[in-house]
This record gives structure tokens, sequence and C-alpha cells, in this order.
């Protein structure tokens, strides 16, 4: 996997990269992970995400396919930031995002969603406290509401998800969707509307302009 991908011209190139969604079974439903980074962070700094960076060396040298090398850093950064271990092998791939064009930092991420064991299990995360800070275990609709509320900043990919996520009834039937649904590949366009900045999706009218 090239460490940086070409881009047409006045393009920033893309940065591999992958993020796990953790979730769990709790009594209300499935509850999913999420990770506070430091404020001081040039990336989303303060913004509430899952576990994820961008593919480095180390999970490319054991060599495989983009799939292979994106479940490795899932895998990693779930260890180094939240303490969590993650089975490879146990993940789904979920989606893949392309940050804008004009992005300075241009990332391009796979997401991939996997589980943990029972409530009682799943207790004990440590958060790396230099890019993270904190984490919950929040259920998805909470934490669109909290994010409604203006107390848990999310990015357009983090909300996406968790909107996806707030349908399933729990742990399972979520993978059962994302099995189901296949990899949903986002290209991200900016463009203003009446003033306002919005994010334009294949498929949206603008997009391919």
């Amino acid at each position: 996997m090239d460490e940086q991908r070409g881009a047409d011209e006045g393009e920033q190139p893309t940065v591999p990269a992958a993020t796990v969604i953790v979730l769990r079974d709790a009594h209300g439903g499935p509850e999913v992970l999420m990770a506070r980074r430091n404020a001081s962070l040039a990336f989303v700094g303060g913004y509430w995400v899952f576990p994820g960076g961008r593919i480095d060396g180390s999970d490319v040298a054991m060599g495989g396919g983009e799939d292979a090398i994106a479940r490795r850093a899932c895998v990693r950064e779930a260890e180094e930031e939240v303490g969590l271990v993650i089975d490879a092998a146990s993940l789904v791939a979920f989606s893949h995002w392309t940050a804008p064009p004009q992005a300075q930092r241009r990332f391009a991420t796979w997401f991939y969603v996997g589980a943990v064991g029972a409530v009682d299990d799943a207790e004990a995360t440590k958060v790396d406290g230099g890019e993270i800070l904190e984490c919950v275990w929040l259920a998805p609709a909470v934490a669109l509401e909290r994010h409604a509320a203006g107390d848990l900043p999310l990015a357009p990919p983090t909300w996406v998800t968790l909107w996806q996520l707030a349908k399933a009834a729990d742990v399972a039937d979520a993978l059962g969707q994302a099995r189901e649904r296949g990899v949903e590949v986002f290209s991200t366009r900016m463009a203003v509307l009446d003033g306002v900045l919005v994010a334009l999706e294949p498929g949206d009218a603008g997009h391919p302009t």
C-alpha cells in the first residue's frame, strides 16, 4: 500500500488510514466506544472519534493486500489508543471515506466494525494520554443527541456511522446489517449553499463539479 496516493492537479494526495468501530451489547441495545482527541492536535483536535489513525510501515511490512493491512492497523490503533485487544479476523468492513480534495490532511480511511465481550467484560479501557484523553461507551442515538446539544463534537464520517448504527437492535444486528449493506464508499467534496458549507457525497447534486 502506497504511503500516499496520487491525486489530480490541485488536489492533495491521500494518506491511507484505518478506523475501528468497537461495539458491545448493553441492556438497552448496542453501545459504541467513543474517544476524545486531544484539543491540541492539528487534525480534529477535541473531537470525539473511533480509535484509528494512519497506516504505518509496521502494518505494511507483514504483507498482504489492502484489506489485511488496514485490519492490522485497526488492531494496532485500538491497543495503542484505548488499550483494547481486537481480533482482526472478526472485523467487518463498514465504509471507506476519502477527505475533500482541498483538505490539508487528506486521509483515505477504511472503517471496520467489531465487537468486544459483554458489558462486564468490556469496561477496561486505557487511553494513551497523548492523542486520546478519555473514552466512553455510548448508545449511538445518545451520542447523536449529545452532538446535537453541542457537547460532543463529531466529524461527518463519525456522525454518519453513528446514524447507521442507531438502527441496530444489538451488536449481532449491527454486524449483520454491515455485512448485508457492504462497504459504502464516500468521496467528500465541499460546497457553499446559501452561505452554508455543506458536504457532498457521490449521488448528491453538484458532487461531480
